[in-house]
């Protein structure tokens, strides 16, 4: 059976997220002590403990995600003897979980990988001033009507469509007033339900063009090598394996759509039946089964979602 192994973006978040993984195996915990030393800072702590709004915090959810993730890599690979490239075709993560899925494709080192997550979660937070931007999910509505939506109501307003994440759910990204007038458009072309999301600023939009020149600066300052397997790229929904270009992808994410539904449409078209989410949540699980009633999914986060993986292979 051909799998991907796929890693969850911002809004996964949860207080004690990783804990029973680190209760349970040293290799865990060993990542989130690398992360925490990379970082200067205890997140792990944040992780386990909170407080939920400082966990949720833009620039602590995303590395403090990756390594809920990376742990429950390691522990794949220390209790189960996985080797990704046997058991996988590719990697995919939504947004920040682009960098996940690299760091577990052995393309970033987990120091790096935390390190440049905190910078893009820093970087992408004083992109814009609070309150100037915003984020809907319409919800009902397929992407091309979407795009009408952005189109009715940017109105020379910064609007885009920011991510297509599943047959009738399509988020939108930019000026808070141009968002606002999204949601009625929407709700006027038939939309089942469309709402503001509570996010600190407005993701994968033109608006965020400064967190774009740090994350330029940022990668370019580190080393990556190719992946073990392919990566499914968030602007792309195609696979990408050289380093130069998984970089340059990496830059343009910041503003560019996240097409996950085409992601898991090309995984799927090249094979793919089974997602494996590793990390916290069961969103990109959720989504799956939305996207092809045909695409299984299963989630690794836990110390029973282990077993049941390994007991899989």
């Amino acid at each position: 059976m051909s799998r991907a192994f796929v890693f969850p973006g911002q809004g996964s978040q949860a207080v004690g997220m990783g804990k029973d993984l680190a209760d349970a195996f040293p290799a865990a915990r060993e990542v989130f002590q690398e992360v925490d030393e990379a970082l200067k800072q205890n997140l792990t702590k944040l992780m386990f403990e909170g407080p939920e709004d400082e966990l949720t915090l833009t620039e602590n959810a995303q590395p403090a995600l990756m390594s809920v993730s990376m742990a429950a890599m390691a522990v794949l690979k220390v209790e189960g003897g996985i080797d990704l490239s046997k058991v996988a075709s590719f990697v995919a993560g939504h947004s920040l979980g682009e960098y996940s899925a690299l760091a577990a494709a052995g393309t970033f080192s987990l120091s790096d990988t935390a390190r440049l997550l905190k910078t893009r979660g820093q970087a992408m937070q004083q992109a814009v001033p609070v309150g100037e931007g915003a984020m809907a999910a319409l919800l009902g509505l397929d992407l091309d009507v979407a795009k009408e939506v952005v189109d009715e109501a940017a109105q020379g307003d910064v609007l885009a469509t920011a991510n297509d994440n599943a047959p009738g759910q399509v988020v939108v990204s930019g000026k808070r007033e141009a968002v606002e007038r999204a949601v009625d458009v929407a709700k006027e072309k038939g939309a089942k339900r469309a709402m503001l999301l509570q996010v600190s600023a407005p993701f994968h939009c033109p608006m965020m063009a400064p967190a774009a020149d740090v994350m330029a600066v940022a990668l370019a300052a580190v080393e990556l090598l190719p992946p073990i397997v392919p990566l499914i790229a968030n602007v792309t929904a195609a696979p990408v394996e050289d380093p130069a270009e998984i970089r340059r992808l990496l830059v343009e994410q910041v503003t560019g759509m996240v097409r996950w539904r085409e992601c898991c449409m090309t995984m799927r078209a090249k094979g793919v039946e089974k997602l494996v989410e590793v990390g916290s949540g069961k969103v990109l699980s959720g989504l799956a089964r939305r996207i092809d009633k045909k695409l299984s999914a299963s989630n690794v986060s836990t110390p029973a979602g282990v077993e049941e993986f390994l007991a899989t292979l």
